[in-house]
Order: C-alpha cells, then sequence, then structure tokens
C-alpha cells in the first residue's frame, strides 16, 4: 500500500493513501450484498437481482459510498501504520480520486501527537524531605488514639466547658423572624469544634444542664445563605445535656484495646513509630517524585497542545474517577445527587489542570523512548496479575479488557518515572513549590 504523510502544522497533516483493486472489489461485493437485500427489482423476489442486472440499472458506481466505508478503517490504520503517525482525534476524510479500475485516492486530515524535546531529566535537584519521626510524633500518635477510645460522661451538675458536648434544641431567628434550616432538637454539638456559626459556642461555655440561653451571633458577610449574611440573630438555646470526655489510662491494657497484636504501651509505640516512619519515607519519595518529574516537564519543549488531547484527559479522569465511585456502589446519577454537582461540574473540576497532565505524559513518552525502555513479556503478565489484584477482577477479564500495547505503556511510563526519581539529587538550597492552602470552613 503506497502512503504518505505531509505535515501542514505542529501537529496537524494531510496522510494520503491507496486502497488497492483487489481490496475494492472485495468491498464492492459485501456492499452489494448488504444493499440487495432491500431491492426490489420487477422480475425478481426481494434480495436476488444478480450483480450483473444491478449494475445495468444503477451502475457499480452506486455501490462505491458503501464500500469506502466498509473499508477506509482498516485502510487508514493500514496507512497509520505505515507512516507510524500518531493520531490523537478523529480525521477528516476527503476523496481525492474513485476512478474505476483504478486505486481509490484518500486525503485525511489528520491532527497528531505533539513532539516532546526533552531538557535535562535526570540530576534533577528537589528540595531536601525530612523523613525523621520524632518522640513528639510518637506521642502526638498515641494521644490522637487516646482521644478515639475517649468516652462521653454525663456531668450531673459541671459548667460546660470547651471540649465537652452539649445536647442542645436551639430555635434561630432574625429581627423576630425564624429563618429555614435555623431550628434543631437534642443537636449533639462539641464545643470548640468552630462547627456552627463563630460566637455561637462560646455563649454556652460556662452553662449547665436545664439551663436556657439566648445566644446572639451575626452572620458572617460571606455566609452560603446570601438572606441571611452580614444579619444579627438569636438563637433561644435550652441544654439538655452537658458531658465530657474521660480519656482513658495510658497503659499496658490501653494499648492492647488500642491494636490486639501489641501486648503492652512500649510496643504499641514501636508499632506506632515503624509505621509514621514508613509514612513519612513514603510522602517524602512521592515529594522526590513529583518534584523531580515537574523539573524535567519545565526543561522539556512540548509543542501545543491539540485541544482533543486535553478532552480524551479530563474525560478519562472523568470516567477513572465515576469508575472508582461505581465500586463503592455509587452511580453517576447517584453521585450527582449526593454532592449537588452536574456533569458539566465534574468536567470543569478536571479540565483545570488536564492540559499540565498531558503534557507531563508527553515528556515522560519522550523520556521512555530516549533511554529505549521496552517492557518485557513477563512483565506484562505480572502487571496484568498486579490489576487484577488491585481490582479483585479475574486475570482473564484484565486481560481482555487491556491490550499489550496499553499495558506495555504503563509500565514503560512507571519506569520512566523511576529513572528520574532515583536520579533525583535533594538539596536544601531548593525551596518547596507554593501550594494554595486556603481552608473553606463550613459554617453551621
Amino acid at each position: 500500500m503506497a502512503a504518505k504523510w505531509e505535515k501542514k502544522g505542529a501537529t496537524d497533516g494531510e496522510l494520503t493513501f491507496e486502497i488497492e483493486q483487489a481490496k475494492i472489489k472485495e468491498g464492492l461485493d459485501q456492499a452489494f450484498t448488504r444493499v440487495k437485500k432491500n431491492l426490489n427489482v420487477p422480475g425478481f423476489r426481494k434480495g436476488k437481482v444478480s450483480r450483473q442486472v444491478f449494475n445495468t440499472m444503477y451502475g457499480e458506481a452506486a455501490l462505491y459510498e458503501d464500500a469506502l466505508n466498509i473499508l477506509l478503517p482498516e485502510a487508514y490504520q493500514a496507512a497509520i501504520d505505515e507512516t507510524k503517525i500518531e493520531p490523537v482525534d478523529q480525521p477528516h476524510i476527503d476523496v481525492d480520486s474513485m476512478e474505476k479500475d483504478q486505486p481509490w485516492v484518500i486525503v485525511a486530515k489528520v491532527t497528531v501527537k505533539p513532539e516532546a524535546t526533552l531538557g535535562d531529566y535526570k540530576g534533577m535537584k528537589v528540595p531536601e524531605q525530612d523523613r525523621t519521626v520524632t518522640d513528639e510524633d510518637v506521642d502526638a500518635d498515641i494521644e490522637s488514639k487516646r482521644q478515639q477510645q475517649a468516652e462521653l460522661v454525663l456531668k450531673e451538675d459541671g459548667a460546660a466547658e470547651s471540649g465537652d458536648t452539649v445536647v442542645i434544641d436551639y430555635k434561630g431567628t432574625v429581627d423576630g423572624e425564624a429563618f429555614e434550616g435555623g431550628t434543631a432538637d437534642n443537636y449533639s454539638l462539641v464545643l470548640g469544634s468552630n462547627s456552627f456559626i463563630p460566637g455561637f459556642e462560646d455563649q454556652l461555655i460556662g452553662h449547665k444542664a436545664d439551663e436556657d440561653i439566648d445566644v446572639k451571633v451575626t452572620f458572617p458577610e460571606d455566609y452560603q445563605a446570601k438572606d441571611l449574611a452580614g444579619k444579627d440573630a438569636i438563637f433561644a438555646t435550652k441544654i439538655h445535656e452537658v458531658k465530657s470526655k474521660e480519656l482513658p489510662e495510658l497503659d499496658d491494657e490501653f494499648a492492647k484495646d488500642v491494636d490486639e497484636n501489641v501486648d503492652n504501651l512500649a510496643e504499641l509505640k514501636d508499632k506506632v513509630r515503624k509505621d509514621l516512619q514508613e509514612s513519612k519515607d513514603d510522602a517524602a519519595t512521592e515529594a522526590v517524585q513529583d518534584a523531580a518529574i515537574q523539573a524535567a516537564v519545565d526543561n522539556a519543549t512540548v509543542q501545543d497542545i491539540p485541544q482533543a488531547m486535553i478532552d480524551e484527559e479530563v474525560q478519562r479522569q472523568m470516567d477513572q474517577y465515576l469508575g472508582n465511585m461505581q465500586r463503592q456502589g455509587i452511580d453517576p446519577k447517584m453521585y450527582y445527587q449526593l454532592t449537588g454537582t452536574s456533569e458539566d461540574d465534574l468536567r470543569k473540576q478536571f479540565a483545570g489542570d488536564a492540559e499540565t497532565r498531558v503534557k507531563t505524559n508527553l515528556v515522560l513518552e519522550a523520556v521512555v523512548a530516549a533511554e529505549g525502555i521496552k517492557p518485557t513479556d513477563e512483565e506484562i503478565e505480572e502487571e496484568v496479575k498486579n490489576l487484577a489484584d488491585e481490582y479483585d477482577m479475574d486475570v482473564k477479564a484484565v486481560r481482555n479488557a487491556l491490550t499489550d500495547d496499553m499495558l506495555g505503556h504503563d509500565i514503560a511510563v512507571k519506569k520512566a518515572i523511576e529513572i528520574i526519581t532515583d536520579a533525583a539529587v535533594e538539596s536544601a538550597d531548593v525551596k518547596p513549590a507554593k501550594t494554595d492552602d486556603t481552608d473553606t470552613d463550613d459554617a453551621k
């Protein structure tokens, strides 16, 4: 087959290819078989007209369009394989010629994957990571576990303190009028949790069970209910119960309650230290990996990324996310109802950094090519088993869902990431990238 690729831009070009006469004859035969089923020709039973009569009445050219539709997918793929281009979108097909007894000439306008020109990707300097687990870290984790084991004990005559839980009824009014969502009965509120409007919880401290308090607050200016934002409110509040936390003793019995695999507090601390160290090492490795890959991407030059690749990446992320939800028994419709969002909202969420993800993938693929990484059959089989275990699937089901090319691509990219990460150099002189630490507090 004769195929020619001619670039017209950074990621656009024309793929010209031919369909030979032998293939054309096969396509015409298949097209005739399909068409004749529905033909009513005088003198013939339905679907029984001969090819010769059809050609006489309608002309063989009447079959060309159907034959082309039959032949085009295979011919187009063969042209791609021959020219070794990587299309990223559906082509725009034009017929250059379809002359009788001649090869058909097809021109496809194709958008291809952009080229990534690598800069330095080994020996990247990244921020130095702290992998130290201190005694304070261990004590804090143990204390957290202790807090989780705490019991709530009723304060018979004690005043509420920060950290106590109060069970209350409340009814809120603005200018004497009740408002939606401002009333509740037997609500358990942890004082100091900052889960209510600023100032509400503080006014309950020092009060006891069976007391009535008018709690006066002002809704924040950025309150989610716009009709209440910035307004003064009064919550008529009755305290039914005041409960305090009773913490377990920090002893061997506590340790065994927390973890049945330890016999005493010392063993629990050793296990906590080991777990914290493993967690800290994993976080450090991930941070080094992210920083090294970002440096490699920053050093690379990537041509303009076609919108089709960005759209495909967004869709891939959405499919993966919703797939994870479905494995938890939540279908997309239920997810949108539970979160109060829509498909468009989710699409926008993943669109934010889709171009960055695509660029990163292109650079990693360029590293694969530069390093000559080629996964073995054994590595592919191992990847199949790992995926089957991860998603609790049958090995055959994974095999049917994924091709060797897909599996090999993922393995190769993982190896490229390892090459970049293993060669990275931690340095105290490199400052961590700034992150957006803006908190969003939910107001009651």
